[in-house]
Order: C-alpha cells, then sequence, then structure tokens
C-alpha cells in the first residue's frame, strides 16, 4: 500500500522527524487555516506530481484560493484531486534524497542517499550513479554509528546528530510498521535545521494482518478521497483484493503472475487482439480465488473472449482447474474460455477440465491465436 503525503507525514510526525507546518484541504472552506506564502501540494498515489502541475506555491491570498479551486478541478496521472497538502514555504540552502527501503536481492534492509536530492532518484541512477550512495543494514545488529557517520560524510552534512536522528527514525518505521520503502525526497537543509519536505512510504500488503488497523483506518481514508467512479469489473475487484486493471479491448486475461501476465498482453497484441483487462493472481492462489477472478473479468460486458494462462510454479493446476470448473457449472458459459496449463499437476488439472468439456493447450502462442480468433468471431 502506497501512503499518501499527509498519511505518510502523519506517521513522521509520530516518530518526530522535523516537518515544515500543514493544514489539509479538502474544501476552499480550509483555506482560512492556510498561512501564506505556502506550497500547494495534490494528494494522489503517484510520483512526479511536481511535473504535473501538482505541486504550486502561492503568495497571496487571491492567488491561493484560485489555485484551490484549479487543483480539485483537475486530474493528475488519471487521479483526481481530491485533497491538498498545504505547507509553510520553507527557506531551502540544499536538497538531500535519502530513503530506507529493503533490498530483495540481499534478503536484507538498505540505506539509500544522494546529494542530488528533489529530483527522481530513477532519474539519477540513469545520468549520475556515482552520486547515489547505497549501504546494507545487518538485521541482527541494526542500523550502526559508523554507517551514519559514513553517510553524513559521503552527503557533506554537518549535522551528524539531526541527520542520525532522522535516519535512526527511517529504520524503526521501515520496522514497526512492515513497509518496503521509507523515503525523503528532498531531505532539505534550511537555516534551522534538516527538514523533510517531501514524505513517501510504502506498506507490505502481505503484512496487512500484523496491522489490521492501521490498514483499514488508512484504506478508508484513501477511499473517502478516492472519488473515481469504478466500473462493475473495477469495483468487484476491488472488494474481492483482486489485481485488475480495465483495458479498452475485448479479449479477457487471467494469468497466475504478473510476468506471464505482461508477456500474454504483448503476445495478444501482436495476434492482432485487443486487450480488455490485466488481472494476476499472485503465486499462490487457489480455486476460490480462481472462480473470483473469472467473475471479476466477465464482469466486464465488452469481453468476447478469455484468456486464461497458467504456469504451475507454486499455483497447483488442479486448484485452478477447481475454480474454473466451480464457475463453469454455476454460470452460464456464453463466453468462450482458451486455457493454457502448464506445471504442477497440470494432467491432473486437464483430466478435470475435460469432464467439462474444456480443453487446454500446452502452448501459449497457440492459445493466443485461438483466443484472439474467437473474439473476431463474435
Amino acid at each position: 500500500m502506497r501512503l499518501l503525503e499527509f498519511q505518510a507525514k502523519r506517521i513522521f510526525a509520530k516518530h518526530g522527524i522535523p516537518l515544515p507546518k500543514s493544514v489539509l484541504i479538502t474544501s476552499p472552506a480550509d483555506l482560512v487555516e492556510l498561512r501564506l506564502p505556502a506550497v500547494l501540494k495534490a494528494q494522489v498515489p503517484v510520483g512526479g506530481r511536481g511535473k504535473a502541475g501538482g505541486i504550486r506555491v502561492v503568495e497571496q491570498v487571491e492567488e491561493a484560493a484560485a489555485t484551490v479551486r484549479e487543483l480539485f478541478k483537475s486530474e493528475i496521472k488519471g487521479h483526481s484531486v481530491q485533497a491538498i497538502l498545504a505547507e509553510e514555504k520553507t527557506e531551502v540552502i540544499r536538497e538531500i534524497y535519502l530513503a530506507l527501503l529493503f533490498d530483495k536481492h540481499a534478503n536484507r534492509p538498505m540505506v539509500m542517499a544522494s546529494a542530488a536530492g528533489g529530483v527522481d532518484i530513477e532519474q539519477v541512477a540513469r545520468q549520475n550513479p556515482e552520486q547515489i550512495v547505497e549501504k546494507p543494514i545487518d538485521p541482527f545488529i541494526g542500523l550502526q554509528p559508523y554507517t551514519i557517520r559514513y553517510l553524513a560524510r559521503a552527503m557533506g552534512i554537518a549535522d551528524l546528530a539531526g541527520f542520525g536522528a532522522i535516519l535512526r527514525q527511517l529504520y524503526a518505521m521501515l520496522q514497526a510498521y512492515d513497509a518496503t520503502l521509507v523515503e525523503i525526497n528532498p531531505l532539505a537543509e534550511t537555516p534551522g535545521g534538516l527538514m523533510a519536505l517531501d514524505a513517501k512510504v510504502i506498506l507490505d500488503d502481505k503484512a496487512a494482518s500484523r496491522h489490521p488497523d492501521l490498514f483499514a483506518s488508512l484504506r478508508k481514508e484513501q477511499d473517502e478521497l478516492d472519488r473515481k467512479e469504478l466500473s462493475p469489473a473495477e469495483q468487484l475487484a476491488k472488494e474481492r483484493d483482486i489485481t485488475y486493471v480495465l483495458l479498452d479491448g475485448d479479449i479477457g486475461l487471467i494469468a497466475d503472475g504478473a510476468g506471464t501476465g505482461m508477456l500474454t498482453l504483448d503476445l495478444i497484441q501482436d495476434a492482432g487482439g485487443r486487450p480488455a483487462n490485466f488481472c494476476e493472481m499472485g503465486g499462490l492462489a487457489d480455486a476460490e480465488v480462481m472462480c473470483q477472478s473469472i467473475e471479476v473479468v466477465l464482469a466486464n460486458p465488452e469481453v468476447r473472449a478469455l484468456l486464461i494462462t497458467l504456469i504451475g510454479g507454486l499455483t497447483r493446476m488442479d486448484e485452478m482447474a477447481d475454480g474454473i470448473v466451480h464457475y463453469v457449472k454455476q454460470n452460464d458459459a456464453s463466453v468462450p474460455m482458451v486455457i493454457r496449463m502448464c506445471g504442477t499437476q497440470e494432467e491432473v488439472g486437464k483430466a478435470t477440465l475435460r469432464k467439462v468439456g474444456v480443453d487446454t493447450f500446452d502452448d501459449l502462442a497457440e492459445a493466443v491465436r485461438s483466443v484472439v480468433a474467437l473474439a473476431e468471431a463474435k
């Protein structure tokens, strides 16, 4: 779960990280609490807001009111603006990038820092990779003083105590909330000391059971601010917590992994078809998830044919077949299905499907050609 900036900064404040004074604006009436000059920041769950016009500096009351009205009518990368974080304008001497994240390759936390703060770290990595400093953290001994000293020296930070306090709190947040990323960009050097001008926090969805109240409150808050009208399929996917992205084609797609799904999307387009969606169940899906995924995809009335592509690594093909059979028996099979199945227990799964008249393909390209032909014939 990616937190909105004001949600992330609320957690920062609990951990004592220095922040600009701010107020959350959800309607023009909240402007009475605004202190000028201020920075108005659209609260949407995407990066690059500044380049997209979602961050504005205002000096006067009339300018602030007009900018707030304009932002509330705008969309930032497909997200309508329903909340604005207004912060006091801060005098900035220098900007630094600082993040704690979980390195999946090394299977341990790490610190990433750069003296080139205030811009996309991906851009720095492409153009000036030597400006990025990375230091792994041994989870058994935690963040050590020598790591803090090394990073402060590498970033040219004189306020070692202030920098160390912020870095230790970021590490504490990474652990306490099961976060995969805790980022400040920029961490600003100001006349009053170091200050986090932005905040990005991503929580591990798989840890939701460890923090049920936190996840529930954060999701509720985000849902109340996200008034985008969902299609029936998107609404059903949201209710069932299934990964689903609506597209504009007529071929439904279900995959048991993101990589397989992305490959299949490309193959469908190469074969002249138009995908209606991207839907992936994850590597540990069971029969119920399979059945629910079909219900989600076929809730889109534009779908003319459905392709289910399965590679049984962690997913068992006999369970996937049980889910498909359950759907077929319970629903009108007016939309033809094409199934590509291989991997764990595939022979059992194929036999189960044959009993209800559902054939399977071994070759993915052949399955794609078949589903494209079926969609064109309808």
